[in-house]
C-alpha cells in the first residue's frame, strides 16, 4: 500500500450524520468520499521517515540540548573541548533510536500489508473477481466462504443455509467462541448466489454513520419501492469469522478505518514510563543548576579579570573591545560546555541498552513459554520495562483471559443424591487427577469421545433405569435451543448459543439421552437406544429478567409436560410445597457447588392438564399477537404456568479458569495490586468467576452490587457503599499534590476490612459521566476488587482513563480480543494474551504471552528487577557524573575561572565511554536483590516500586548532596596532599598534570567502590567488567602518557611521562586510599544505621536469604479449603435473549439431519465392573481438548426422597 493510499484512508472530512449508499454503483458511492478498505497503522514512509523521526527525537530535551552544545563547540572563542566529544555520541544515539523506530515501523507495515493484501471475491461487471481487501469499496457486493474472515462491515444479503442464516464466530471482537446467528432479509435472500440477480440488485441503504457500538445498528434498505428495517441481526462485522456456512453474499456498508472494529481500536499514543517523565523534570532542574554554576563562575571570572587579570595585560594584552564583562560572557558559555557532563548523552544510550537487555530476558524466559501453542512471551516494546515494577491497578478482561471459555459438566444433584465425587473403598474422597479412571461410555455409540466423567455411580443409575435420573437427563435433552448437525452417520455437532447449554446437552448425550435433531414443532432424541420424537408445543424463552427457560412438550405416549431449568433462586420460588424436604437437601448441594465456584442451575418439571393447556395456549396466541404491552402479557402467562413445579435436581458446570489464575490473583493481591475485571458478560457469570478466581471471597466484609437504572439511583448506591465502608468522610483530594493541568490527585482512602464492588454496564454509563465519575472512582478504589459487567470496549478504555486521570498510579490492561484493544492502548502498559482468540489484542499490546498466570512472573520478577536495576543505574550514574563535574566547579576557584579542565582531555572523553560504562551496565543487566523464588515467596517486595521509593526527586537530591561531598573530598584532599610536596628524590610533584592524574585516579577508584556497594548480586561478568575497567584505565593512561604517543602527536598527548613519574610515589597511593575511604565512609555508616534501626522489606528478605544460604524448596501445594456459600452461582444461557422465537418460527433450521437410527446396543439392568469413582465432563464450542481438574468436595450422605412413577417417564 502506498503512502498516499494510506493517507486517503484517513482523509479528514466533514462529520458524517447519515450514511447513504447504493449497491453496485461505485460512481455514486465515490461522490461521498467514503474510506476505502485499506488500513494503516504505520507512522512513516521512506520519504517522511528521516524528517519525522528526527523531529520526534529532538523533542526530547536532552537531544536538543546536545545539539545546542555542538553548535557552541564549533565556536573557537568559547570551546575548550574538541567538537567530536559531542558529535560522536549524539550521532550514535540518534542512529540507534532511529534504527529501533524503523524496525518497529517496518513490522507495522508488514502487518498492514498482510491484512490489506488478503483476497476476497468481489462482484464487478456482473462477474466475481478476486480482489485485494484494500481495493474493496463501500457499495460493493462480496462473496465469503466458510472459515473466511469478514472483509468489512457487511449487510448480509443471502447465504447457503436454509432461510438465509449464517453462523459467525466473534472471537476477534469479544473473545467468545460460541457461535452467533445472523439472518438476511427474505427479499435479499431470494437473490441466492445468482450473479446476474446480484448484479441487478440496486438497493439503497440509509444507516447510522460510522461508530464504535458493536451491539447496535439502525438503518433501512429501500428496494423495489419498499422500505425494510435493518438491525444488528442482519450485519456481519469485520473481524468475525464465517463458520459452518458454505457461502454468503454481503453488501459493504463500512470499510477500513470506518468499520466498527477499527473504530474500537482507540488512539495509539506514545507511552512513556514514569521514570521518563521524572527524568524530563530532573533534566530541566539540572539545566537550571548548570546555568547557576556557570553564572557563579562567570561572575568570578569577571571579578578576577578586574582585580588580577589586569596585572597580566603587559604579557597577555586583551584583544580590542574585550573587557572583563565580555570575558565573563565567553567564560559562561565555556563552562556550559565543560560542565555538560552533569547530563551526559551516554545516559540515554545506556538506558536504551538496559531496556533492550531486560526485554531479551522476557523473550528468553522459558518459564513464560507455553508449549501447547508453542508461544513464548514477547516484549513488543523495549521502552516500558521498569514500569512493570510499579503497577498499582490491573484491568483484566474475563473471557479468554481469566477463563478458557470451556464449560465442563462437573457435578449434579438428582433427587437428593450428589454425583461427581470420587471415593475409595473406605469411603474417603479422593483427589481427581488426569490419571483417575474415567467412565466407559462405549455402550453409547453416539457419545462424545471428548466428554469425561469419573463417577461410575451416575452411569450405573442410568443403566439401572432409575426414573429420576432418566427424567433429569431427558429434561437436559429437551429443554434448550441448541441446533444439531450430523454430516456423517453418528457424528453429531452441536451449535449452542452459549457454552453452558452445549455442556448440558453434551452431558445428556453421553448418558444416553441424545439430542438428534429438531423441527419448528418437534424435538427428536435417542433415549437409551430408542428413537423418540417429542412434539414441541411452546418455548418459554430465557431472558435476563426471567433467568429461566421452559419447554412444553407432548411425549409419544401423549402426556403433556413442562420442563424448566434456571437460576435456583428463581426455580425455588415456583416449586410445589411438597418439594420442601428435597429442596433443603438440594440447597445443601447447591451451596457446596457454589462454594467451589461452579455455575449452578436447578431443574424442575410439571405435568399439564390437556384442557388447561389448550386454554392457556389460546391466551398465549392472543398475547403474542398484541401490539401493546406484548411482553408484559406474555410474562404474566409464563408466570401462571410456571408454578407448582416439582424439583428434579441441579447441575454444576465449571467455567474452566486458565491454569494458575486463582494463585496469580492471590499473589498480585499480596503485592498490593488492585485488580478490576472489565467484561461484557452478564452480572451472574462475572460474579461467579470472581469467586472462582479468588478475586471475590466469602471472607470479604461485603460485596456491593450497583445496578441502578437512573443517575440518582447509581449515585445513591455508590454513596451507600462508601458510607458502609467509611462512615466518617474526609477530604478526597491530596491538597499538596496535583497532576498536570490542575487535575487533583485522589488520595488512597483507608477502610477497615475488605470489600468488593460489582457494577452493571448501564449503571457504569451513568457512573462515568462527569458529575459522577469521582463518586464512582472513590468508591471503587476503596474496594479490594472491582468487577464491571456488560461493558462496551469504549467503556473499558474510559474506566482506565479515569483511573489514570485522578490516581497517581501505574495501570496495566490485559486482554485477548479486539474488544480489549482500546483498553490496552489506554493503559500505561498493555498486555495481550496470544493463542486461541485471535491476535488483535496482541498486535496492539506492549507485552504478550499465552496464559494469564505468566503475569505474576512478568511483574513480580521481570518488572521488579527491571525497576530496581534502572533505579540503581540512575542513582549511580548521576552520582558518578555529578562527582566528576563538581570537581571542575571547585577547580574553577583555583585556576582564575579560566574554564581550564581539571582532567586530561582524553580522560574526559573516555570516562563515560570506556572507564565507567561496562561496570554500570553489568550492574544494570545482572543485578538482583533476591532470586525469582524468593520474589514469589515475598510479593511484598513489589510494594516499594509502587511508592517510587527507589528513585524519586528526594533520592535525586540525596544523590546530588552525596556527589557534592565526594567531589570536595576528591578535589581538596589531593590538593592538600600535593601542596608543597616533593618526591622521595627531592623533586617537585605539585604540577598541574600530576594533580590532574591524581584527581582522576582518585575519582575512578571512588566511583568504582561505590558501584561495588550498590551491587547486590556479583557474577563473573560483573567482576570482569569492574576489574577490567580499572585495568583498562591504567593501560590506556600509561600508553597515552608514553614517549611514543607524544612523539606521534605532541599536541594531542601532552601529559608526557606523568603516569610513571607520579604513580610510583607512596604518598600518591596513600592519597588515593584516603580519598576512597572518606568517600564511602558516610554511605557505609548510613546504610548500617538504616538496616539496624529501620530495615526495609528488602533488607529483611535479604537477611533471610543469607541465613538460608540456599534456594528454599517450593512452597507446598495449598489444599482446597472447604467452604459453603450463601450466594447463588450464576446461570448463563447466553449474553442476550434466547433464540426460542427463532426455533419455533422455523427460521433457525440447518439442513435436516441424516437418518436418525439409534445405533445403541440393547441395555439391560445388569451391569458389572463399576467402581465408585467420579469426575466431570467438558463441552467446548470449538472442540478443543479439555484437561479439567476438579476441586475436592466433602461427601454428603443423602437419601432418596421421592420416587417418580408417572408413565410420562
Amino acid at each position: 500500500m502506498t503512502f498516499w493510499t494510506g493517507m486517503d484512508c484517513f482523509r479528514k472530512k466533514e462529520r458524517e450524520l447519515e450514511r447513504k449508499l447504493r449497491a453496485n454503483d461505485r460512481e455514486y458511492n465515490l461522490s461521498f468520499k467514503y474510506a476505502t478498505n485499506a488500513i494503516k497503522t504505520s507512522k512513516y514512509n521512506p520519504f517522511t521517515f528521516l524528517p519525522l523521526n528526527l523531529f520526534e527525537q529532538f523533542q526530547r530535551i536532552a537531544n536538543a540540548y546536545f545539539l545546542f552544545l555542538l553548535v557552541l563547540q564549533v565556536i573557537p572563542q568559547i570551546s575548550s573541548l574538541s567538537w567530536f566529544t559531542t558529535v560522536v555520541p549524539l550521532v550514535l544515539v540518534l542512529t540507534v533510536t532511529a534504527a529501533k523506530d524503523a524496525t518497529d515501523d517496518i513490522n507495522r507495515h508488514r502487518s498492514d500489508n498482510q491484512v490489506n493484501n488478503r483476497k476476497v471475491q468481489v462482484l464487478i461487471d456482473r462477474k466475481l473477481r478476486s480482489e485485494k481487501w484494500m481495493d474493496v469499496q463501500v457499495g460493493d457486493i462480496i462473496r465469503l466462504e466458510n472459515n473466511q474472515f469478514v472483509t468489512a462491515d457487511l449487510l448480509l444479503l443471502s447465504s447457503s443455509e436454509p432461510l438465509n442464516l449464517v453462523y459467525i464466530e466473534t472471537a476477534e471482537l469479544d473473545g467468545e467462541t460460541n457461535l452467533k446467528v445472523r439472518q438476511a432479509l427474505t427479499v435479499t435472500g431470494d437473490l441466492g448466489e445468482d450473479s446476474e440477480k446480484l448484479a441487478d440488485f440496486n438497493g439503497e441503504v440509509r444507516c447510522e454513520p460510522p461508530n464504535n457500538r458493536l451491539d447496535r445498528f439502525t438503518g433501512t434498505l429501500t428496494y423495489v419501492g419498499q422500505k425494510y428495517p435493518l438491525d444488528n441481526e442482519k450485519i456481519l462485522l469485520r473481524g468475525c469469522t464465517l463458520r459452518n456456512t458454505e457461502w454468503c453474499f454481503g453488501l459493504v456498508l463500512f470499510a477500513g478505518p470506518e468499520t466498527k472494529l477499527m473504530q474500537n481500536s482507540g488512539k495509539t499514543t506514545f507511552k512513556r514510563t514514569s521514570i521518563d517523565r521524572l527524568m524530563n523534570v530532573l533534566v530541566l532542574c539540572i539545566f537550571g543548576f548548570l546555568a547557576f554554576m556557570c553564572t557563579i563562575l562567570a561572575i568570578g571570572n569577571c571579578i578576577w579579570e578586574m582585580n588580577e587579570g589586569s596585572q597580566f595585560m603587559i604579557f597577555l594584552p586583551r584583544q580590542d573591545g574585550n573587557n572583563a564583562a565580555f570575558s565573563a560572557f565567553l567564560t559562561f558559555w565555556s563552562y556550559v560546555i565543560i560542565l555538560n557532563t552533569v547530563v551526559p548523552i551516554s545516559l540515554y544510550v545506556s538506558v536504551e541498552i538496559i531496556r533492550l537487555g531486560n526485554s531479551f530476558y522476557i523473550d528468553w524466559d522459558r518459564k513464560m513459554y507455553f508449549a501447547r501453542y508453542d508461544t513464548p512471551a514477547e516484549a513488543r516494546t523495549t521502552t516500558l520495562n521498569e514500569e512493570l515494577g510499579q503497577i498499582k491497578y490491573i484491568f483484566s478482561d474475563k473471557t479468554g483471559t481469566l477463563t478458557q471459555n470451556i464449560m465442563t459438566f462437573n457435578k449434579c444433584s438428582i433427587n437428593g443424591k450428589s454425583y461427581g465425587d470420587v471415593y475409595d473403598y473406605t469411603g474417603q474422597r479422593l483427589e481427581i487427577t488426569e490419571h483417575t479412571e474415567t467412565v466407559d461410555f462405549s455402550f453409547n455409540p453416539l457419545a462424545d469421545p471428548r466428554f469425561m466423567f469419573h463417577d461410575h455411580a451416575l452411569v450405573e443409575a442410568v443403566k439401572l433405569e432409575d426414573p429420576e435420573v432418566h427424567a433429569f437427563f431427558r429434561l437436559l435433552a429437551l429443554c434448550h435451543t441448541v441446533m444439531a448437525e450430523e454430516k456423517k452417520e453418528g457424528e453429531l455437532f452441536y451449535q449452542a448459543q452459549s457454552p453452558d447449554e452445549g455442556a448440558l446437552v453434551t452431558a445428556a448425550r453421553n448418558f444416553g439421552f441424545v439430542f438428534r435433531s429438531r423441527t419448528p414443532d418437534s424435538v427428536s432424541i435417542v433415549e437409551m437406544g430408542e428413537q423418540r420424537s417429542y412434539e414441541l408445543l411452546a418455548i418459554l424463552d430465557f431472558n435476563n429478567v426471567r433467568k429461566r427457560m421452559s419447554v412444553i412438550v407432548r411425549s409419544p405416549e401423549g402426556k403433556l409436560c413442562l420442563y424448566c431449568k434456571g437460576a435456583d433462586t428463581i426455580i425455588y420460588e415456583r416449586l410445589h410445597q411438597s418439594c420442601s424436604k428435597l429442596m433443603d437437601v438440594t440447597t445443601e448441594h447447591l451451596n457446596e457447588f457454589a462454594g467451589e465456584g461452579l455455575r449452578t442451575l436447578a431443574l424442575a418439571y410439571k405435568n399439564l392438564d390437556e384442557e388447561y393447556f389448550n386454554q392457556w395456549k389460546q391466551r398465549h396466541h392472543e398475547a403474542s399477537t398484541e401490539l401493546d404491552n406484548q411482553e408484559s402479557k406474555l410474562d404474566e402467562l409464563y408466570e401462571e404456568i410456571e408454578k407448582d413445579l416439582l424439583l428434579l435436581g441441579a447441575t454444576a458446570i465449571e467455567d474452566k479458569l486458565q491454569d494458575g489464575v486463582p494463585q496469580t490473583i492471590e499473589q498480585l493481591s499480596k503485592a498490593n495490586i488492585k485488580i478490576w475485571v472489565l467484561t461484557g458478560d452478564k452480572q451472574e457469570t462475572a460474579e461467579n468467576i470472581g469467586y472462582s478466581c479468588n478475586l471475590l471471597r466469602e471472607e470479604m466484609n461485603d460485596v456491593f452490587i450497583v445496578s441502578g437504572n437512573s443517575p440518582e439511583d447509581v449515585r445513591q448506591e455508590l454513596r451507600n457503599a462508601r458510607t458502609s465502608m467509611k462512615p466518617v468522610e474526609d477530604s478526597m483530594f491530596l491538597p499538596e499534590r496535583t497532576l498536570g493541568k490542575g487535575v487533583k490527585v485522589i488520595a488512597d482512602e483507608l477502610v477497615n476490612g475488605e470489600y468488593g464492588l460489582v457494577i452493571n454496564g448501564h449503571s457504569l454509563a451513568y457512573a462515568l459521566e462527569g458529575s459522577m465519575e469521582l463518586e464512582f472512582l472513590r468508591t471503587a478504589c476503596m474496594c479490594k476488587a472491582v468487577i464491571c459487567c456488560r461493558v462496551t470496549p469504549l467503556q473499558k478504555a474510559q474506566v482506565v482513563e479515569l483511573v489514570k486521570k485522578y490516581k497517581q498510579a501505574v495501570t496495566l490492561a490485559i486482554g485477548d480480543g479486539a474488544n480489549d484493544v482500546s483498553m490496552i492502548k489506554a493503559a500505561h502498559i498493555g498486555v495481550g494474551i496470544s493463542g486461541q482468540e485471535g491476535m488483535q489484542a496482541v498486535l496492539s499490546s506492549d507485552y504478550s504471552f499465552a496464559q494469564f498466570r505468566f503475569l505474576q512472573r512478568l511483574l513480580l520478577v521481570h518488572g521488579r528487577w527491571s525497576y530496581l536495576r534502572m533505579c540503581k543505574f540512575l542513582r549511580y550514574f548521576f552520582y558518578k557524573n555529578f562527582t566528576f563535574t563538581f570537581v571542575h566547579f571547585w577547580y574553577g576557584f583555583f585556576c582564575g575561572f579560566s574554564a581550564q579542565t581539571v582532567y586530561d582531555e582524553w580522560f574526559i572523553t573516555l570516562y563515560n565511554l570506556v572507564y565507567t560504562a561496562l561496570p554500570v551496565l553489568g550492574m544494570s543487566l545482572f543485578d538482583q536483590d533476591v532470586n525469582d523464588v524468593w520474589s514469589f515467596q515475598h510479593p511484598q517486595l513489589y510494594i516499594p516500586g509502587q511508592l517510587n521509593l527507589y528513585f524519586s526527586k528526594k533520592a535525586f537530591f540525596n544523590c546530588a548532596l552525596h556527589s557534592c561531598y565526594s567531589s570536595m573530598v576528591l578535589f581538596f584532599i589531593p590538593y592538600a596532599a600535593m601542596h608543597n610536596t616533593v618526591r622521595d628524590d627531592g623533586k617537585d610533584v605539585a604540577d598541574y598534570q600530576s594533580f590532574a592524574l591524581l584527581t582522576q585516579t582518585c575519582l575512578l577508584f571512588a566511583v568504582t567502590i561505590q558501584l561495588g556497594l550498590e551491587m547486590s548480586y556479583w557474577t563473573a561478568v560483573n567482576t570482569f567488567f569492574v576489574m577490567g575497567s580499572l585495568a583498562m584505565y591504567f593501560a590506556v593512561t600509561f600508553t597515552m602518557y608514553s614517549n611514543g604517543m607524544f612523539l606521534l602527536l605532541p599536541s594531542a598527548f601532552p601529559f608526557l611521562g606523568t603516569a610513571r613519574n607520579s604513580l610510583n610515589q607512596p604518598n600518591i597511593w596513600l592519597t588515593i586510599l584516603l580519598t576512597s575511604i572518606l568517600c564511602v565512609l558516610p554511605v557505609v555508616t548510613y546504610r548500617f544505621l538504616l538496616i539496624q534501626l529501620c530495615p526495609t522489606i528488602n533488607d529483611k528478605v535479604m537477611f533471610k536469604v543469607r541465613r538460608a544460604k540456599a534456594t528454599p524448596a517450593p512452597p507446598p501445594l495449598r489444599t482446597r479449603i472447604r467452604r459453603t456459600s450463601s450466594r447463588r452461582s450464576g446461570y448463563a444461557f447466553s449474553h442476550a435473549q434466547g433464540y426460542g422465537h427463532l426455533v419455533t418460527s422455523g427460521r433457525f433450521l440447518r439442513r435436516p439431519a441424516l437418518s436418525a437410527s439409534s445405533g445403541f446396543a440393547n441395555i439391560g439392568r445388569t451391569t458389572t465392573g463399576f467402581s465408585p469413582m467420579g469426575r466431570s465432563a467438558g463441552y467446548s464450542p470449538t472442540g478443543r481438548p479439555q484437561n479439567a481438574k476438579v476441586p475436592d468436595v466433602e461427601v454428603t450422605s443423602l437419601q432418596m426422597y421421592r420416587t417418580i412413577r408417572d408413565p410420562v417417564f
